[in-house]
């Protein structure tokens, strides 16, 4: 009974924190001369109203869900790793030299080689504020937020130099062989296996978290560092290993969006997955299950913005707005649920 208590709270003061956010929002869209119903029916609509929509929303939810899933295993540690950004692009263009260059034979052999190669990118690129952090004590917001600009410049000299498609005109790279693309899960859209395989790495996240001795360990790092450090554990360890899965789920994002999406590199391949990701693992109190479903509502949220402004005149950047107003109030609900368990904790030693 005190378990489902428990499950009431947290769970209900995030969904009252959403639910005042769209009243908020229907003020805002009322002053702009809209009825919010037409506003909000058209942004859901948009966003799961049919079988395309669906999966709109679901392609766009694969690159959150990768990496809000890395935000999740670094915030473990309380290591604040604002990278994402950047180690999604490097997985990106690790996964576009994979697939452009390497002899792939088959999807079946491909697609591991491809998520390996931009893990690894990814979690190497990572790894680097992972080591200054643990051996010098270097703020990792400071390093990964600077480490965004390299990547990003990087792959963008990268479409306009020695990856230019030689037979186009645009700064973007050669096409991927066909066996080194993601297969369509439904016909006639775009939607590909990365959902599939985001919601697989949710469910092994999680028993890393909760099952083993590394998540055990990860979790009292987070605490307190040097509790850890006394009890035997190994600190620097548990740091850079936190920093390289975290980096390599964003670097998997990024080869989702090269084979999945365009099947080739962008110099724009995110409109920013890896900082909205921040977000998303935040909202969901770092917890890799209820990452699935925070991605799916921001996901559904970028979708439906462009239906709302189709049918409702307004413009797409109110769903910003709107997703502003959700983390305002659902951080606050934080506030308020974290008051309620300590005063149920304190009355049960009394």
């Amino acid at each position: 009974m005190k378990q489902f208590h428990r499950y009431v709270i947290v769970i209900g003061y995030p969904v009252c924190s959403i639910v005042l956010a769209l009243l908020c929002g229907s003020v805002i869209i009322r002053v702009a001369g809209v009825q919010p119903d037409v506003a909000f029916r058209a942004l859901l609509f948009g966003a799961f109203g049919n079988a395309n929509s669906v999966a709109e929303t679901l392609l766009k939810a694969s690159p959150l869900l990768f990496t809000a899933l890395g935000m999740c295993a670094a915030f473990q540690c309380r290591l604040w790793n604002i990278g994402a950004e950047g180690q999604l692009y490097l997985g990106a263009l690790a996964a576009t030299i994979g697939g452009v260059y390497l002899p792939l034979p088959s999807p079946m052999l491909a697609i591991p080689v491809l998520m390996l190669l931009g893990f690894l990118a990814g979690g190497c690129w990572a790894v680097v504020p992972g080591w200054l952090k643990a051996k010098f004590g270097v703020s990792e917001i400071i390093t990964t937020i600077m480490m965004n600009y390299i990547a990003i410049f990087l792959v963008s000299y990268a479409v306009h130099g020695p990856l230019r498609d030689p037979q186009g005109y645009l700064p973007q790279s050669a096409a991927l062989s066909e066996a080194a693309t993601l297969p369509i899960l439904m016909t006639r859209t775009r939607l590909h296996l990365g959902i599939v395989l985001g919601i697989a790495s949710a469910c092994v996240l999680y028993a890393i978290f909760k099952k083993t001795t590394l998540g055990f360990q990860m979790r009292i790092v987070g605490h307190s560092p040097l509790a850890a450090r006394y009890s035997g554990i190994h600190v620097e360890r548990i740091l850079l290993f936190s920093m390289m899965l975290s980096g390599g789920l964003a670097g998997v994002a990024g080869m989702g969006e090269v084979t999945g999406v365009h099947h080739r590199l962008l110099e724009t391949i995110s409109p920013g997955y890896g900082y909205t990701a921040i977000v998303i693992a935040l909202l969901s109190y770092l917890h890799p299950l209820i990452a699935v479903f925070v991605s799916i509502l921001f996901a559904g949220l970028i979708v439906g913005a462009d239906a709302m402004q189709r049918a409702a005149g307004l413009p797409s950047s109110l769903a910003m707005v709107i997703q502003g107003l959700i983390v305002l109030f659902a951080l606050g609900s934080e506030y308020f649920v974290r008051r309620h368990l300590r005063r149920s904790a304190l009355e049960r030693r009394l």
